[in-house]
């Protein structure tokens, strides 16, 4: 009886503690807790940047200080618009310079025609000029008593026509008998001692000059006095 109680008690009995044992017990349980502990803090890095990464891809600007990734973005950005500000400028430029020209050309191209005009104009008036000549001396030629007659009523008609056409055109007869003579529209062949007439006055005029419009197409030849 005594040798089953003892046994019983044995196995019943509360094993004691090694103190040694328990110490590396609670560092091990340490240990875990600090790995844990670093775990959560690694899975917490993950979430925040796989955050940052989705809003870079939405398109929202990163926030002040998010980091070189984003200021090297933004910096690309800013020099991408400036080089596009500067094509522009200089395209616009460039049209400025075109439209310059283009303006230039058309006024040189104007006024190249106007002389154009204006030389085929006088190259023309100058072949007409001596069918007028021929008009005046024939109806000067004509005796006092034929002028009422029809023919030469008839030439006159036809000459007064012919000047008045001149006229329209532009072209008018330059005033020489008792002008004072210049040599930008007379041309002097003559000369003659009168005490009646001033100096370098026009005495006769010898073959009537004409002007077209502002130009000489022909000078008057003329004989001036004293």
């Amino acid at each position: 009886m005594d040798r089953e109680e003892k046994e019983v008690k044995e196995e019943t009995a509360v094993p004691e503690t090694d103190p040694e044992m328990e110490t590396a017990a609670a560092g091990e349980n340490a240990a875990e807790a600090a790995e844990e502990t670093a775990e959560s803090g690694n899975q917490a890095e993950t979430a925040q940047a796989q955050d940052g990464q989705a809003e870079s891809q939405d398109g929202t600007e990163p926030e002040e200080g998010a980091g070189p990734k984003a200021e090297k973005k933004g910096f690309f950005k800013k020099k991408e618009k400036d080089q596009r500000d500067q094509k522009i400028e200089e395209l616009t430029d460039q049209l400025r310079r075109n439209m310059a020209e283009f303006d230039n050309f058309r006024k040189r191209t104007e006024k190249e025609k106007s002389a154009m005009f204006e030389m085929g104009a006088r190259d023309i008036l100058e072949k007409i000029l001596p069918v007028v000549d021929n008009f005046e001396r024939g109806l000067a030629a004509i005796p006092e008593e034929e002028k009422e007659s029809s023919f030469a009523k008839g030439m006159e008609m036809i000459y007064k026509q012919l000047i008045k056409t001149l006229e329209d055109a532009g072209v008018t007869p330059i005033e020489a008998v008792g002008k004072e003579f210049d040599p930008n529209l007379h041309n002097a062949v003559m000369h003659i001692d009168d005490e009646n007439l001033g100096e370098n006055v026009v005495a006769m005029e010898l073959q009537k000059g004409y002007m077209y419009r502002s130009t000489v197409i022909r000078h008057s030849m003329v004989q001036v006095a004293n």
